[in-house]
């Protein structure tokens, strides 16, 4: 398929600051005379500020990065998740329409996009707010038929639901992503048969959901606003600043706590609490940790995807006891505990606690 400059473009493109910011970041990351490494995130920066890749757009990436702008083009015109001619204002409608999804309904679908919204894909609505387009695999082949609008799947759909999102969407609602049908995530229709504490109505939304709600940039233009922009130096800095503040605030406890040592003699027997794990130590920073749950009761951290009976207990042995504490984690203190609290590294990162943590506060 032959892949044109749109005929009609802007007269010129430039990132918000804070998406400069986040792009200038991007290309730290790389070493002296790789900057070109960089252009696919920043192409879909780009992407993400405007709804689709301008020509000026290509020309502004590729001065960034000391490219020659024919360079940048032909990436931008290879990988067809970059649009290159605009789409609808206020979303651009991906429908999977790969095996599974179409055994399921996803020609029902897309006849509701002909209908609705324009009877051609990449072809804006009369009123220019909506387009669409159908798709390879998406990758939620358990949940089909499904859509994908900006970064987020809106699964298990039928024509009824899908229009209800359509409308909610012209109506300026942010429908709530995930699957349409009650399931939880990608559970067997029938019910879980495993992970089934996971399923059970404590939570409300899976993590992916929970992180799209908490951040409220479902179907927005990415400014740069969305999150801290935490990337190369930024990062460090951060961390740095963070792990002095520390050291600062604990110098009174450990001035005092010298103090008692040296009035001490000889202990007097065991303490209460001297049985209790000590959290490992690490060269990072690490989060606030307490003696005892506040207000004499505890959270359920079992409410956290990724956290069984278990691991809620050595988390409460190592001294956390509350959402809010791990809610408020960096990503320094979220490293640390991937690398010191779990049993399988990576499970804080990859089942998002701290984004699951923020929703739970904001829920209470």
């Amino acid at each position: 398929m032959l892949r044109r400059l749109h005929p009609e473009q802007p007269d010129s493109f430039e990132f918000t600051p804070a998406n400069k910011a986040w792009a200038e970041g991007q290309i730290r990351k790389y070493p002296e005379g790789r900057q070109a490494s960089a252009v696919i995130p920043l192409l879909w920066r780009a992407q993400e500020q405007e709804g689709w890749v301008t020509r000026p757009a290509i020309e502004y990436v590729a001065d960034m990065l000391g490219m020659a702008h024919i360079r940048v083009l032909e990436v931008a015109s290879f990988y067809f998740m970059f649009q290159l001619q605009p789409v609808g204002s206020v979303a651009h409608i991906q429908v999977c329409g790969t095996t599974s999804c179409m055994i399921c309904g996803a020609e029902a679908l897309i006849a509701v996009c002909k209908e609705v919204i324009a009877p051609n894909p990449h072809e804006l609505s009369a009123d220019g707010r909506f387009s669409w387009e159908e798709v390879e695999c998406l990758g939620a082949c358990t949940n089909a038929p499904m859509i994908q609008v900006g970064k987020d799947f809106y699964e298990d759909l039928t024509p009824d639901s899908f229009r209800e999102i359509l409308e909610g969407l012209e109506r300026g609602e942010v429908p709530v992503p995930g699957p349409q049908n009650g399931r939880f995530a990608a559970e067997p229709l029938g019910g879980p048969t495993t992970l089934e504490e996971f399923a059970n109505g404590d939570h409300a939304q899976n993590a992916s959901v929970a992180r799209a709600l908490e951040y409220g940039d479902t179907i927005k233009r990415i400014d740069g606003t969305e999150v801290p922009i935490l990337t190369g130096a930024a990062l460090k800095r951060a961390a740095n600043e963070k792990a002095a503040k520390k050291v600062e605030a604990e110098k009174p406890a450990k001035k005092a706590a010298k103090k008692a040592a040296k009035s001490v003699d000889k202990p007097e027997g065991p303490k209460k609490g001297a049985d209790k794990p000590v959290a490992p130590k690490s060269d990072g920073p690490t989060p606030e940790l307490l003696d005892a749950p506040r207000g004499g009761g505890a959270d359920d951290l079992k409410k956290i995807t990724g956290i069984g009976p278990k691991l809620e207990e050595e988390l409460n042995k190592a001294g956390i006891w509350h959402y809010d504490q791990i809610a408020q984690w960096s990503d320094e203190e979220v490293a640390w505990a991937d690398e010191n609290l779990v049993r399988f590294k990576g499970r804080v990162t990859r089942d998002d606690w701290r984004a699951q943590a923020r929703a739970l506060v904001k829920a209470d």
